[in-house]
C-alpha cells in the first residue's frame, strides 16, 4: 500500500497551531510533519486521517477555498501543458528551499491549484 497521496488538498489558516490542535483533538487527525518559522509561527505542516494526508499553513488572511496540491512527475512539463490550455498562472516552476520543483495556477472560477514533485506521505520522514 502506498503511503503517498497524488492529490492533496491545501488548507491556509490565520493560527496554524490552532487549527493543529483543533483538528486532532476533534477530528482526529495526527502531525505527521511541521515546521515553525523563527518567530515560532508554523509554516507548514502535514496531517494525517487514515490513509489520507493534508498539507496546512498559516497566512495572514485564511482562503476562501482550500487548495488543491497534485504530484507531478515533470513539474515544467506540466507547466507548459497548463499555460498552453489557459490556466491563469499565480507563479512559474520554481525550485523551493527543500530542492524540489513547484508552481500554482488558478481554474477558470479562480481555484488556486498547486503542482510540485514534492509528495506528502501519512508517515514521518526518516529524517525527521
Amino acid at each position: 500500500m502506498s503511503h503517498t497521496p497524488s492529490i492533496v488538498p491545501y488548507l491556509s489558516y490565520a493560527d496554524g497551531k490552532a487549527a493543529i490542535a483543533f483538528l486532532t483533538k476533534a477530528f482526529g487527525l495526527s502531525v505527521v510533519q511541521s515546521y515553525d518559522d523563527e518567530n515560532g509561527v508554523l509554516q507548514h505542516a502535514e496531517m494525517r486521517f487514515g490513509n489520507g494526508v493534508i498539507m496546512m499553513g498559516t497566512a495572514d488572511m485564511a482562503k476562501g477555498s482550500p487548495g488543491i496540491y497534485l504530484v507531478v512527475e515533470d513539474v515544467q512539463a506540466h507547466f507548459d501543458a497548463a499555460k498552453a490550455a489557459g490556466a491563469q498562472i499565480v507563479y512559474p516552476p520554481e525550485q523551493t528551499e527543500w530542492g524540489t520543483w513547484r508552481y500554482r495556477a488558478k481554474d477558470p472560477e479562480g481555484h488556486e491549484w498547486s503542482f510540485g514533485s514534492y509528495a506528502p506521505s501519512t508517515e514521518p520522514p526518516s529524517w525527521g
